[in-house]
């Protein structure tokens, strides 16, 4: 199998910025894909962002099925069952370019075409794929999901709900209630899981919505944002369901779940990008158009300061994105032609980088937050009025740190994941930590290197930041052993570390491969923005390095592990960041919008 595809080896293995998908790499194909999204978005979408606000619930349905007939609903479904079948990039990008306007249509188009249909293209036997996914294609169905309960949030394999035989084996009956379903409002089917028995697993099951069966929801939450997404309480009576509507095998309901909220989280990634490229114009527009002190707001470093910082976070955040992507479509490919079937193919390439889907998830939401924030400062009293569409960006924005698994559980199954990964032999994380070892008893090298090409410095920085996870990490993993779980604080931490490495390395090689294709000339700015973001990711590794060495070791030991962190942070040519951040708000400032 093809080395350079495996998750989580990014952190053991030099990646090449020729063997990396950039946003700049898209076909034509996809380029007129990205325009008939964003045409659909700013036509139906974006003039009516008051509608959402207001709750308008019906018109998050008519906007659906306005997506639906364009195709949108059937992008990442295979051509037998009605869909386009387009390949994970494509699918990504829809999710990316859909998202833009309002996190009330982006949450009901993610919740179907996401969690409440790809559980059946993947999991389904071929007679429920026939019968189910082309009416969720077509948007003639919507689908919702209904995995968590009021006790059962983040340990999600804790859902009280029961699912118990008839007496004449035909059915399951369903009992339970359900909170927080995306699209319960509209949908005709549900993705619902329940315990059999005393189970230690759960079991999925397709549900058709039918009230007459024991189905009743609550009336619609009153949220913080993202108000126009139907979202309520599903309550089930003793609802029938027939056995052969069991998805999976019995207690494949956990596996399921997880699997499916991988995919959720490359794409609740990718949902946060076209917000903060819009979020980035406006505040740009805003700044060159607000007059104080007889000038222009964008002339003040202050103002400055915030474009530059969030373009950056945003144009780190579209490389890494679509890396992953694509790194998981080649996986799916390779799958394929050694005879998996693409559901197969799909499920493993999908959950083969699992990791890079949690450390986007994180990294991401918490960009797009940031990104919303600073809108409303740069509008200043203006942002927090609902005149201007910066404080409902900020709302909505809000809980994409919360679904498809909280921040703080995607930290901990990162590094989590990574250590398994590890321990099953296909990341060696063991021999390179050694080598850290070995690295930090020896004397280090005052040679001055050649740093004339482009990167060179940053790309040797990146390996040290490697260098000091897995000092770091390997710390922790050697103080605490399997009980490392117990220790959240020193995971966090690691978390933090290893989310950074991955961004910045991502935004890097993106870069470099962007010099080569149009010339070092022609990008000066995204020059400047990869190197922001390294600068910004080492002043990360060394503050979370530092709280965990202190907090696991002492005496000689820390002493020499503080040393080693001081070695792998330390840059031999410090950029000048002031001058970085002026690069890049002065690009944005000219062109008035995020043009990268």
């Amino acid at each position: 199998m093809d080395n350079k595809t495996r998750g989580g080896q990014f952190l053991v293995k030099e990646t090449k910025c020729e063997d990396i998908f950039i946003p700049e790499d898209f076909s034509e194909e996809q380029k007129m894909m990205r325009d008939m999204v964003k045409e659909f978005v700013d036509k139906e979408l974006w003039p009516n962002k008051d509608r959402f606000e207001k709750r308008d619930f019906g018109f998050t349905v008519e906007c659906m099925h306005k997506a639906a007939e364009l195709g949108l609903l059937s992008v990442s479904v295979p051509e037998a069952y009605g869909g386009m079948g387009m390949g994970f990039v494509d699918t990504v990008l829809v999710c990316d370019y859909i998202s833009g306007a309002t996190g009330s249509f982006s949450s009901a188009f993610g919740a179907h075409t996401g969690i409440g249909t790809l559980p059946i293209t993947l999991y389904g036997t071929e007679e429920q794929k026939q019968k189910y996914v082309p009416k969720l294609a077509s948007g003639e169905w919507f689908g919702a999901y209904c995995l968590t309960e009021p006790g059962a949030g983040s340990d999600a394999n804790s859902g009280k709900t029961k699912a118990v035989l008839s007496e004449d084996g035909t059915h399951y009956k369903i009992t339970g209630q359900k909170m927080w379903i995306t699209n319960a409002g509209f949908c005709s089917l549900f993705i619902v899981f329940a315990r059999i028995e005393d189970d230690k697993n759960i079991t999925g099951f397709i549900v058709e919505n039918n009230p007459e069966n024991g189905i009743s929801t609550n009336e619609e939450e009153h949220k913080l944002g993202i108000r126009a997404s139907s979202t309520r309480q599903v309550f089930f009576n003793e609802t029938k369901v027939p056995v052969e509507n069991m998805l999976s095998e019995r207690g494949n309901g956990f596996k399921i779940a997880m699997n499916a909220l991988n995919v959720g989280r490359i794409k609740l990634a990718a949902a946060c990008l076209d917000s903060q490229r819009r979020i980035i114009s406006g505040a740009a527009k805003y700044s060159n158009e607000r007059i104080q002190f007889n000038v222009p707001i964008s002339k003040f470093g202050a103002i400055r300061y915030k474009l530059a910082e969030m373009a950056t976070s945003c144009y780190a955040g579209e490389s890494a994105v679509y890396r992953a992507a694509k790194s998981i479509e080649e996986r799916i490919a390779i799958r394929e032609s050694e005879g998996a079937t693409h559901q197969e193919a799909e499920l493993k390439g999908v959950e083969e980088f699992a990791i890079e889907c949690a450390i986007l998830k994180v990294a991401v939401s918490e960009d797009i937050q940031n990104c919303s924030d600073e809108g409303i400062q740069i509008f200043g009293g203006m942002g927090f009025s609902e005149d201007t569409p910066m404080e409902s960006a900020w709302r909505d924005a809000r809980i994409t740190r919360i679904y498809e698994g909280t921040n703080e559980i995607n930290r901990m199954l990162s590094v989590g994941m990574l250590i398994k990964k590890a321990m099953k032999g296909h990341v060696d994380l063991l021999g390179p930590a050694s080598k850290v070892q070995e690295d930090l008893m020896s004397i280090p090298s005052f040679d001055t290197p050649d740093y004339s090409e482009l990167f060179a410095e940053e790309k040797e920085m990146i390996s040290k930041l490697k260098k000091a996870f897995l000092m770091v990490a390997g710390g922790a993993v050697q103080k605490y052993g399997p009980d490392l779980d117990e220790h959240q604080q020193l995971l966090i931490a690691s978390a933090d570390i290893l989310i950074e490495i991955y961004m910045a390395e991502s935004t890097i090689l993106r870069t470099e491969k962007l010099a080569k294709k149009v010339g070092e000339a022609n990008i000066k700015e995204q020059i400047a923005m990869a190197k922001l973001y390294l600068y910004k990711a080492v002043d990360i590794v060394t503050q979370k390095g530092k709280e965990s060495i202190i907090s696991f070791a002492e005496g000689d030991e820390q002493r020499m592990l503080l040393m080693g962190l001081r070695r792998y942070t330390k840059y031999t040519n410090m950029p000048n960041i002031v001058e970085i951040r002026r690069t890049i708000s002065a690009k944005i400032i000219a062109e008035n919008k995020y043009c990268f």
